[in-house]
């Protein structure tokens, strides 16, 4: 189908588009931005960005994500995984990375600057430390091995330390990461083999991430988010089930719902304005859309979960 307009603009740039750098301490809470080492709890982080987290990356920081229950379809750089918790994957500075959490997933995230782990890596002399964790990888782990109860204990025992303010904090946070990474290197001896996909449909799906985020506002419909694509609606559907399992409209409506939960969360916004930012011409339609998939009026999800929300300053 041809395309025209507005619609031809976003085509044309979507060949150019960076890949964006999410930096946790500016994006997602104000009050670590000048942490060194950031834990978070998965459940939060899904709950602010979203399950399905389009291709990123993460300038001068290493990031792991320990999954504990659920499972991930995931990509580091050109390679694809599906994999079932319990899992870790890392991604080192700088390299791309997208997934798509199921619904059950949960675990924690956490993320060291650089030059902290570089630190570990000129402490080796072996120098194995630096040759396993400077790549991407994903790992499904035996929970009824040892090296899984003892990265469970150091996640546990991040997330408690991250929430105290207690003299040594700083230097106790370092400490267990350094220990993590040194767990996960030895548990890394054998990586999940990746699965191979299309590059036209990773390529096609990362596009239509992309045009979500452009247009969820404008509530394009389906027919005009493949005719931009060049893709029939049919088609474009089999590659969101083919990439991530689930169907196209169901994206949108998810980044639509999540754009809805972080202002109702971080934002003191009357409903009916968060409605009317989110293209509702109609308020009541809104809440029946928000209830629809949470079960609760956007003013009732607000009071449950605003108790658990991090402050943005």
């Amino acid at each position: 189908m041809p395309k025209h307009g507005a619609a031809a603009k976003s085509a044309v740039k979507l060949a150019h588009a960076p890949i964006p750098n999410i930096d946790l301490g500016r994006t997602f809470d104000l009050r670590y931005e000048d942490e060194e080492v950031h834990y978070e709890a998965l459940e939060k982080l899904a709950a602010f960005f979203g399950r399905n987290m389009p291709a990123h990356r993460h300038d001068r920081v290493f990031q792991v994500h320990f999954i504990e229950s659920g499972e991930v379809r995931l990509h580091l750089d050109d390679q694809f995984y599906h994999a079932r918790a319990p899992l870790f994957f890392l991604t080192p500075p700088s390299h791309t990375h997208a997934f798509v959490i199921s619904d059950a997933a949960a675990g924690h995230v956490l993320s060291v600057r650089q030059q902290l782990i570089w630190r570990l890596f000129d402490s080796d002399p072996s120098n194995l430390l630096k040759q396993t964790l400077s790549v991407p990888m994903c790992v499904e782990l035996d929970a009824a091995k040892t090296g899984h109860e003892q990265l469970l204990t150091l996640f546990a025992q991040l997330r408690e330390e991250f929430r105290q303010q207690d003299i040594g904090r700083e230097l106790n946070l370092l400490a267990l990461a350094r220990l993590a990474f040194v767990a996960m290197a030895r548990l890394s001896a054998q990586p999940l083999p990746s699965k191979t996909l299309r590059q036209h449909d990773v390529q096609a799906f990362h596009n239509f991430n992309q045009l979500i985020e452009a247009h969820f506002r404008q509530h394009w419909p389906l027919d005009q988010y493949a005719s931009t694509l060049n893709l029939t609606e049919t088609r474009l559907n089999d590659i969101c089930r083919r990439v991530a399992d689930v169907p196209s409209k169901r994206l949108v409506h998810e980044r639509l719902l999540q754009e809805a939960k972080r202002q109702l969360l971080f934002s003191a916004q009357p409903v009916s304005e968060i409605a009317y930012d989110l293209g509702f011409k109609d308020v009541s339609y809104f809440s029946r859309f928000f209830r629809q998939h949470t079960e609760l009026a956007p003013s009732e999800w607000r009071r449950v979960g605003v108790q658990g929300a991090p402050r943005q300053s």
